[in-house]
């Protein structure tokens, strides 16, 4: 008796070791899917599901296991039922069962489904041996069509976002070397610029070429100047005036 009461301890332990792993498993993931959803990429999602598909299985083989005790034929009892908030269950618990009383007993060591969902089970085995095996090849049939529909949306999406992903993975142009080189040329020769100005004129905010007086900012000759400005130093005013003396009419004249 002692000893199936230490293998019965010693599968209790192992079993709830693998459990908690499972549960902090389930939490991470859970924690990076809401948290860290921006972030998260395909192939970090498949390793957490592989991950905890991997301790089920692990917890089912430890459960079907020889040395395991077969637990469904152990009853769990509780000691004592109180209404009142119990601390230690609620540390043990971590937060989520504060007291054990008699509402909440039969829910958490309930070894069968509610009545409603056991019934509804019940009725879904009943419909599934009575039915035909011609009506099963027809909803097999159909079921494969619209995976078979539904895989080739994915894998094309699939290819397409790899595409664009490959696109943008090179570097990113964001000059032309044409372009420059065609702005260059037009800031220091002025190549391809149309203006309203003569031949050899340059704009008033740019400076001409050495050697080539009277363009640009460069001074004009003394004699030059003086030509272009009329008597008294003034330059000639290159707009044509008629000014007409207006005759006096007194306001009271008739």
């Amino acid at each position: 008796m002692q000893r199936e009461e230490k293998q019965l301890e010693a599968s209790l332990e192992t079993i709830l070791l693998r459990v908690n792993d499972l549960k902090n498993s389930i939490a991470a993931m859970i924690f990076k899917l809401e948290n860290e959803s921006d972030n998260l990429n395909w192939p970090t999602f498949l390793d957490n599901f592989a991950l905890i598909s991997s301790q089920l299985v692990s917890l089912s083989k430890m459960l079907g296991h020889d040395k395991c005790p077969p637990l469904r034929n152990l009853a769990v009892l509780p000691l004592l039922l109180s209404p009142e908030r119990d601390e230690q269950l609620l540390r043990l618990t971590e937060h989520r069962v504060p007291m054990f009383s008699h509402d909440l007993v039969p829910d958490y060591l309930r070894t069968k489904p509610v009545p409603e969902a056991e019934q509804k089970m019940l009725q879904l085995e009943h419909k599934a041996t009575t039915m035909s095996v011609e009506t099963i090849q027809k909803q097999m049939s159909a079921y494969s069509k619209v995976v078979g529909l539904v895989w080739e949306l994915v894998s094309k999406a699939r290819e397409e976002w790899e595409s664009e992903g490959s696109a943008r993975a090179g570097p990113t142009i964001t000059s032309s070397m044409a372009d420059t080189q065609t702005l260059v040329m037009a800031i220091a020769t002025g190549k391809g610029l149309k203006g309203t100005m003569g031949q050899g004129a340059v704009p008033p905010n740019m400076i001409g070429p050495p050697g080539r007086p009277g363009v640009g900012n460069a001074p004009l000759p003394p004699s030059q100047m003086q030509q272009q400005m009329g008597p008294m130093g003034k330059v000639p005013s290159g707009i044509k005036t008629n000014i007409k003396a207006a005759t006096q009419i007194h306001p009271y004249a008739r």
